[in-house]
């Protein structure tokens, strides 16, 4: 019976275990589904081994990819790629619509008309490759003011960059010769008279003299000697002038003056293993060398070794001023760190993917100032690295010829970006607005300073959002600084047409809303409004009335990069030997 009755029950127990099994299949499931979420989560917000290695390190030199906020706040996480904007990251809105247009009005005689015999004018430039273009151009529209022949313009051998090339050695002579000949006739040499070449007035004009000054001070010298040289000559022309006078600038730096055969080629073989590469590239133009920190005067968290080091180096130029550092920095003076610029352009919506192209000569703190920026942007090329040391070889003895490689590869690159606002970045962003409003970026240094200290307090979103809200109107578009604004050379606008036909006809058409905002802020954001960046342009551009031009002094002969920077300039020898490119 006990045995009957022990096998009568064992169905009974068989099925309440069943019944337990099912009511743990639920909990037991969700649980595994926690521990796999908390995987998730644990291997997404928890930082790998190099970012925990960084972060007890320090982020002056290292990428935050992670950086918890204070007492738990937001994390900092910066994406691998751009984000979905609503913007083209490539061109400039409306660019289509801008021309170059420089050929002068009927009334602009011809040269064989106003040149008068027995006056020339030769012109000793001063700095490095793109301050000596400027001297360069306005040397052409000197000469025409005084009805003069110019003479094929000496370029600056013995100052700080100490380049022994002539003009023919990295210009084009014969085009510059021919292109302007409607306009000045240009020789290659003084002519002789009595078998002797005629001697030069050695004489040297205001900052931005204009043509009343021309005419009053050194037109009665070449009446009276028959040939005059102005030395120290850059920046020796107004930004304000006749209408066809801005034109004929236009026409001898964006026409006649062309890079020699050799310099053209050796560039245009590294731009085509640019886009070999990729379909779009950036050019950074980085200035970050040591020189160019210690005379802006700015420092970046080295402590004391920093200072000493970057002290030193000031003292090459004893007319130099004692900066504030913090005071710099907050106003916009400083560059942006290699990390910074990084930061931004990730904020502006360039992924990883991206190419750049780096200009640079050295940098200070070397690789592991570079590595963040490498970090974000794997993809990190320079003409060294692109190119063969002999291939490199006729150029790489010239500082002025290296620069000129730089600068056709900044030139063609679709997005320029400048972390300075000296020569070569000003003489590129007007190139650029000349030849279609391709994008030139240039960081609103003063505001991102301010959001670069905080970026630990928000998230990346946050950061990002206000990154691009501060970049507005420093972006390269159209319409960004008023006719007239700053120093012509980077804003030629009176040599800018708008096809107003094309553009109405365009407006009329209906338009998509872009992703993630409205198009009426697609739109804001297009056309700057001239109030919103008053204060951020008056930091960064040069006003007409301010008679002091800026430079900064350049790397050494084996630099390999021109290099510029805004700083006071002074007619004392030493520091004018020391200006930028």
């Amino acid at each position: 019976m006990a045995s009957h009755r022990r096998h009568r029950h064992q169905p009974h127990l068989h099925h309440n275990n069943n019944n337990r099994l099912r009511l743990l299949h639920p909990a037991i499931f969700a649980i595994f589904v926690v521990l796999f979420i908390l995987f998730l989560l644990l291997s997404v917000l928890a930082p790998s081994p190099t970012d925990s290695e960084q972060l007890r390190h320090g982020t002056s030199h290292v990428l935050p990819m992670l950086i918890d906020g204070p007492s738990g706040g937001p994390v900092f996480r910066v994406p691998r790629d751009g984000g979905l904007l609503d913007r083209d990251i490539w061109s400039s809105r409306n660019a289509q619509y801008y021309h170059g247009c420089s050929d002068s009005s009927k009334k602009f005689a011809k040269a064989e008309d106003i040149t008068r015999p027995n006056r020339y004018l030769a012109i000793a430039a001063s700095g490095g490759l793109n301050q000596q273009r400027t001297g360069i151009v306005d040397a052409v529209v000197a000469a025409r003011i005084l009805n003069a022949t110019l003479v094929i313009p000496k370029l600056d051998q013995k100052s700080f960059w100490k380049d022994a090339s002539n003009f023919s050695e990295i210009f084009h002579v014969d085009r510059f010769i021919s292109f302007l000949s409607k306009d000045v006739k240009i020789i290659k040499q003084l002519p002789k008279k009595g078998g002797k070449t005629l001697t030069t007035h050695n004489m040297r004009v205001p900052r931005k003299c204009n043509e009343r000054c021309y005419q009053n001070r050194v037109l009665p010298i070449l009446l009276k000697r028959h040939a005059v040289q102005l030395s120290k000559f850059d920046y020796r022309l107004s930004n304000r002038l006749d209408t066809d006078l801005q034109k004929l600038r236009c026409r001898a730096n964006y026409h006649a003056l062309s890079f020699t055969d050799s310099i053209r080629e050796m560039g245009e073989k590294l731009v085509q293993r640019m886009r070999l590469r990729s379909k779009h590239f950036i050019a950074l133009h980085l200035r970050f060398e040591p020189d160019m920190l210690a005379f802006s005067g700015c420092y970046y968290g080295g402590d004391d070794k920093e200072r000493k080091e970057l002290g030193a180096i000031r003292k090459r130029w004893k007319t130099l001023h004692i900066n504030n550092p913090d005071k710099e920095r907050r106003h916009g003076k400083c560059p942006l760190t290699p990390l910074e610029v990084g930061l931004m352009l990730r904020a502006l919506g360039y992924g990883s993917d991206v190419h750049i192209y780096v200009a640079s000569g050295e940098v200070y703190g070397g690789e592991e100032t570079l590595a963040p920026l490498k970090s974000l942007f794997p993809h990190f090329h320079s003409k060294e690295s692109i190119a063969t040391k002999e291939e490199l070889a006729p150029f790489s003895r010239f500082s002025s010829r290296m620069a000129a490689l730089d600068f056709i590869v900044c030139d063609e690159s679709d997005v320029f970006v400048t972390n300075n606002n000296g020569n070569m970045a000003r003489m590129l962003a007007g190139r650029r607005k000349y030849f279609g409003h391709k994008p030139t970026i240039r960081p609103n240094a003063k505001k991102l300073y301010r959001l670069f200290l905080n970026q630990t307090n928000m998230t990346w979103e946050v950061f990002a959002s206000k990154v691009r809200s501060y970049q507005r109107g420093f972006m390269g578009e159209p319409n960004e600084v008023r006719p007239g604004r700053g120093e012509f050379h980077e804003n030629p606008a009176c040599c800018i047409c708008e096809d107003t036909v094309l553009k109405a006809k365009s407006d009329s058409l209906p338009r998509k809303v872009g992703k993630g905002m409205e198009h009426t802020e697609s739109k804001k954001e297009a056309i700057i409004s001239d109030d919103q960046n008053d204060d951020d342009e008056l930091e960064l551009s040069e006003m007409d009335d301010d008679e002091d031009q800026r430079g900064f002094p350049e790397k050494g002969l084996y630099n390999g990069t021109a290099s510029d920077y805004d700083v006071a300039t002074s007619e004392e020898p030493e520091l004018e030997e020391m200006l930028s490119d």
